[in-house]
């Protein structure tokens, strides 16, 4: 079995881990009717690319 000679130092332990943080999601206000969107999904009331896709509402 494998076992470390030294003990990993917390400088080397955070830069393993750096690439794990948790980003934001963003947003953005949809220009056909101002409501809050992701970007390149459909919104909320059917609009996508400022034309509509679908007729019902988009359940989230």
């Amino acid at each position: 079995m494998a076992v470390p000679k030294r003990k990993t130092t917390p400088s080397k332990r955070g830069m393993r881990r750096a690439h794990k943080a948790l980003r934001g999601t963003n947003i953005i206000e949809g220009a056909e009717t101002g409501e809050q969107k992701r970007p390149h999904h459909v919104s909320p009331d059917g609009h996508y690319n400022g034309r509509q896709v679908t007729k019902e509402k988009v359940n989230r």
